[in-house]
């Protein structure tokens, strides 16, 4: 039970009194704080017990500042790992065609030089597939019978001898590589100028110099060049090495295997020599045909 006195007679002081007695010992503090800077003390000890709580209160927001920087990083990080792989790739590709381009410019130099030093008139072609024939070795490039190519011509590029025009069409010809195995060219070894003929190798990439006689002074690293005989091909121009000489006391030929000098396999660019059709080999046919007529005679 409640034993104390009634509201009516429970009177302490007025709300008015203690406002006026805090005002006034507000006031007063203020006053003497800044007069004598007594509560300085006070209000330093009083920041070292708080800032322990202060420090434990900004927790949530800077963990939160952390969070969202960190995923604002990685997110910016991702954005320019993405742009400095993009430019990367720019500039690779940008370096690899200028390193092309380079090459390149530096075969079509060797090649006009080429042409400067053989003194023939000539046209520079480019490759533009190879013969879909898994058994053939031919090329076909962009110039034709327009630009003065014709069947039989020869084909070069700055290292040597590439091949010969088989076929010639308007704007298109087809070049049969030095290494198809129907292919042949006059040849003379360059150390001693003996002459033979160069045909189409059975292994793939190579020529063989038929019907040498086995004591044939030929040997490994032997230079041959185009002999000239045949009227088509400038004597003088390098065609192949020798790269391998077998012979045996039962067979009356040495079997010689040559590497070409040429690029055959790596060329964009080739030049096509311009000979005079007198000079040009004739067709099969007619070739034919002549012994004919002179046997009815």
């Amino acid at each position: 039970m409640d034993y104390g006195p009634p509201p009516l007679f429970n009177q302490g002081v007025s709300a008015r009194a203690r406002l006026a007695f805090f005002s006034f010992l507000a006031i007063a503090l203020i006053i003497i704080d800044s007069r004598v800077r007594m509560l300085e003390t006070v209000r330093v000890g009083l920041g070292v017990v708080l800032y322990p709580m202060q420090r434990a209160l900004l927790v949530p927001s800077q963990v939160a500042d952390t969070v969202a920087d960190y995923f604002t990083s990685v997110t910016s990080l991702t954005r320019e790992n993405e742009q400095l792989k993009r430019k990367q790739f720019e500039t690779s590709q940008s370096l690899q065609q200028a390193r092309e381009l380079a090459v390149e410019n530096e075969r079509l130099r060797k090649l006009l030089g080429a042409r400067e030093r053989l003194g023939n008139a000539a046209v520079l072609a480019d490759v533009l597939y190879e013969s879909r024939d898994r058994f053939a070795r031919k090329l076909v490039i962009n110039v034709g019978i327009n630009d003065g190519v014709r069947g039989g011509s020869p084909v070069i590029d700055d290292a040597g001898v590439v091949g010969q025009i088989t076929r010639a069409f308007n704007e298109t010809s087809e070049v049969t590589l030095l290494t198809d195995k129907d292919q042949s060219i006059p040849v003379q070894i360059l150390r001693n100028g003996l002459r033979g003929v160069a045909f189409g190798g059975a292994e793939p990439g190579t020529l063989d110099l038929r019907f040498m006689a086995a004591n044939a002074d030929v040997v490994n690293g032997d230079v041959a060049t185009t002999s000239g005989i045949d009227g088509v091909y400038p004597s003088g121009l390098m065609v192949a090495t020798v790269s391998r000489v077998e012979r045996a006391a039962k067979d009356q030929f040495a079997r010689i295997v040559m590497s070409p000098v040429g690029g055959i396999e790596s060329n964009k660019h080739l030049l096509v020599l311009l000979v005079e059709p007198a000079k040009l080999a004739a067709p099969p046919a007619a070739a034919v045909a002549a012994p004919r007529k002179g046997a009815r005679k």
